[in-house]
């Protein structure tokens, strides 16, 4: 008589066992989605294609900082737009474009490199602009690889255990190149929210970001113009560094022949320069920035490029990353 209670017992134990399993998998997913995205926050920032396609990309301040990294460091040892993406690709496939404290076995950093197979030593690793100058001189060593599938370049780079996997990010990494290195212009917006972790912040923090990421040399001849300041402007200690003016709250970057880099036309390099400060613009309070008779708002709901009034020079670049000179403004919080 004891087979009728015991098919309740066995009922019950395959309900908790399948909630048990319903649970389990919900995890998994929040840690895939964690991992990928970076954490719990909103997207914040946000990359469209300035083709007529419409791609567009969605990713957080974080991602995006590491972002502006990797396509400065490309840019500034003359790496081409599709060595930038390759790049980025890897780097969202091994990180999430975040600069990991771990991986397996000893890899680190954006690209998960191994201190013990002769990346670097584990600080240099983690060093995003490191990380990301290493990266293009194993590229650079690769044959053709511009001809070459993005997956295939990767993983010549790379050799990981899972080579095709770098291919499902081309399409994001395509859209986050051409407006990092400045080929598409006004296509990349973040809301401004400050970051918790924001520390260092105003014109010599900017300055400071510049120097990590373009170097030293690259942003010499953007000191060559320095705009009126008054009497509350603390001049840089540092003779390189772009002019900070407008009551010490804006770093000008002037931008024309002498200031590009690897062959870029004067407009890449502006909207390349204009939008690397939108990208940092939550980790170093960035307000406002702009170029080429367009400007971008921290705060805005749509985070927009607008339209402002401007020279008939700045009003040719606008049009495209092709044209125009002038300066990036680039204005700090209070």
């Amino acid at each position: 008589m004891s087979e009728p209670s015991s098919s309740p017992k066995r009922r019950g134990r395959l309900l908790r066992f399948g909630a048990s399993c319903v649970v389990l998998s919900a995890v998994a997913g929040y840690v895939v989605v964690q991992y990928v995205t970076g954490g719990t926050d909103d997207p914040g920032c946000r990359v469209a294609s300035g083709d007529a396609h419409g791609a567009t990309y969605e990713f957080t301040p974080e991602q995006a900082v590491n972002a502006a990294t990797i396509a400065a460091v490309g840019t500034n040892r003359s790496m081409p737009e599709r060595a930038v993406a390759i790049a980025l690709a890897t780097a969202l496939q091994e990180s999430g474009l975040r600069n990991l404290t771990h991986g397996d076995r000893d890899s680190l950093g954006l690209f998960q490199q191994r201190p013990s197979q002769g990346w670097g030593t584990e600080k240099q690793v983690t060093d995003p602009a490191y990380a990301a100058n290493i990266f293009y001189e194993h590229l650079a060593k690769v044959r053709d690889y511009t001809e070459l599938p993005l997956t295939v370049a990767a993983q010549r780079v790379q050799r990981s255990g899972y080579p095709e996997a770098y291919a499902k990010h081309e399409p994001d990494a395509t859209v986050l190149a051409a407006a990092l290195t400045g080929t598409a212009a006004a296509t990349l917006t973040c809301n401004g929210r400050s970051a918790a972790t924001t520390t260092a912040t105003g014109p010599d923090a900017v300055r400071a970001a510049l120097v990590r990421d373009f170097g030293r040399n690259a942003l010499q001849q953007a000191s060559a113009e320095v705009g009126a300041r008054d009497s509350s402007s603390t001049p840089s200690a540092d003779p390189d560094a772009p002019a900070a003016e407008s009551g010490g709250r804006t770093v000008t970057l002037p931008v024309a022949e002498d200031t590009t880099a690897g062959g870029r036309s004067v407009g890449e390099r502006g909207w390349q320069l204009a939008h690397w400060a939108v990208a940092n613009a939550s980790a170093l309070r960035i307000e406002r920035v702009s170029y080429a008779g367009r400007e971008w708002v921290s705060g805005n709901t749509d985070s927009r490029w607008r339209a402002t009034g401007s020279t008939s020079a700045e009003a040719a670049g606008a049009a495209g990353a092709g044209g125009g000179t002038g300066s990036v403004r680039i204005v700090t919080a209070q």
